[in-house]
């Protein structure tokens, strides 16, 4: 029998990271009580729909728990950064799900600087004990997958990430109330996908 050749492996590894986060990240299981942040950017916020309809809303009423949004239209991430704490301090949440960078991306904003303001961010909040799942945002296109700078900070970090759902969903003209926001379908979508992400890994 032939033994593996240990280049083929080391090749099916690397083309299987560039597929997959490489790590092992899971989530410690929420207890019923547990609150989890939603923070971010007018995709967190609900744009284009009513407050009810937004992402966070249908989060909670899909998974029974308290789910605060925290998401502000038009954001960068170094309005973000300035913005975070007050909120970690004000609600104590178990877990953060960040979603932010778009308009970083929308307005041209070096992209080194868009990753150093997510990672004092994911500091910040680990520096809490939170736990954070960190959701990508595609570059300007609209038409690929998030932005390498999401995938870098997942391993670095070893967060439990979302590469492709909001490139997914504006790939869709159905899902969308204009060109970079959802529609109530959309954000339904959203929902439903970070509720598995929190099932997969075990929060729930």
């Amino acid at each position: 029998m032939n033994k593996p050749n240990p280049l083929f492996l080391i090749t099916f590894f690397l083309v299987l990271c560039l597929v997959q986060s490489c790590n092992n990240a899971k989530l410690s299981p929420l207890p019923y009580s547990a609150k989890i942040l939603a923070f971010g950017d007018s995709l967190t916020f609900g744009k284009g729909v009513n407050k009810n309809q937004s992402y966070p809303t249908v989060l909670a009423d899909l998974t029974g728990l308290t789910v605060i949004n925290a998401g502000v239209s038009g954001e960068t991430t170094e309005q973000g950064l300035l913005r975070l704490p007050g909120l970690l301090d004000k609600h104590q949440p178990d877990l953060v799900i960040l979603l932010e960078g778009g308009n970083d991306i929308l307005r041209n904003i070096n992209l080194s600087k868009t990753k150093t303001n997510l990672a004092l961010m994911i500091e910040s909040m680990h520096a809490r004990g939170i736990e954070v799942v960190l959701i990508g945002v595609p570059q300007k296109s609209l038409f690929s997958s998030s932005a390498d700078l999401y995938q870098e900070l997942a391993d670095e970090y070893q967060l439990v990430f979302d590469k492709n759902i909001i490139s997914s969903l504006l790939k869709t003209p159905a899902l969308k109330s204009d060109s970079v926001h959802f529609n109530q379908q959309g954000y339904r979508k959203l929902a439903e996908r970070v509720s598995e992400i929190l099932q997969d890994n075990g929060a729930i």
